[in-house]
């Protein structure tokens, strides 16, 4: 009888195996607000010189459901945080204006993760992008130079 057993438990360890072999290549973030959470891939990812970019996914951006004046806290991995990244957002404000502004953008190393307070006055967060700069500078439009976006992570809000 024991040797049926074991065929079986070589089939187990080789599927757990295999299964954490299928990590994605490109970083993920993750999105938290009010006890739910969705993690997302790039919707653009390119290595630091811009050169080799992965393709879009199918679906490039994430849905949460943020609830008016909660947070929404965001986690990004260390292949996010070792470059220069920021918090784009956009917002609906209670006279339907939309109103757009960003973090401040973070050193290398110097975050892993971003609170984003939304107003107290019923301004509604409709979309957040985490932007991750690339290496690739340009002329900037009134001056200095621009670094490029390496990668994205685009989050919806329901």
């Amino acid at each position: 009888m024991r040797r049926g057993w074991k065929p079986l438990l070589v089939t187990a360890a080789a599927g757990v195996v295999l299964a954490g072999c299928s990590t994605p290549s490109e970083p993920q973030v993750t999105f938290y607000s009010h006890g739910h959470s969705v993690t997302v891939q790039p919707a653009q990812y390119c290595d630091p010189t811009g050169q080799k970019c992965s393709p879009p996914p199918a679906k490039p951006a994430g849905e949460l459901r943020v609830p008016d004046r909660q947070p929404l806290q965001i986690s990004v991995p260390g292949e996010v945080a070792d470059a220069p990244w920021q918090v784009v957002f956009l917002y609906r404000g209670i006279n339907g204006q939309q109103l757009d502004s960003r973090s401040p953008v973070f050193r290398p190393g110097e975050r892993y993760a971003y609170t984003l307070d939304t107003p107290p006055d019923g301004t509604h967060l409709e979309h957040v992008e985490v932007q991750r700069f690339s290496a690739i500078l340009t002329p900037g439009t009134e001056g200095g130079v621009e670094f490029g976006i390496g990668g994205s992570w685009v989050l919806d809000v329901k």
